[in-house]
């Protein structure tokens, strides 16, 4: 191989690594993050105790009237 391919290989080889060095855009959106199963319960209690309280806040304005 001549001086010259040698110097275009490496040039090249340079470039591509400079390219994936780059960072690119995730196609069709961000992946959304993990949440554990414990931290799911917890939400899903949250939820359900919040939906409670909103219940039991309608059902004494209903009775006060």
């Amino acid at each position: 191989m001549n001086k010259k391919q040698k110097i275009i290989k490496k040039m090249a080889k340079r470039a591509k690594a400079r390219e994936n060095q780059k960072e690119h855009p995730v196609q069709g959106g961000q992946k959304p993050k993990y949440i554990s199963k414990a931290e799911r319960a917890k939400m899903e209690a949250d939820a359900a105790t919040a939906t409670n309280q909103g219940s039991e806040a309608d059902s004494s304005t209903a009775q006060d009237e």
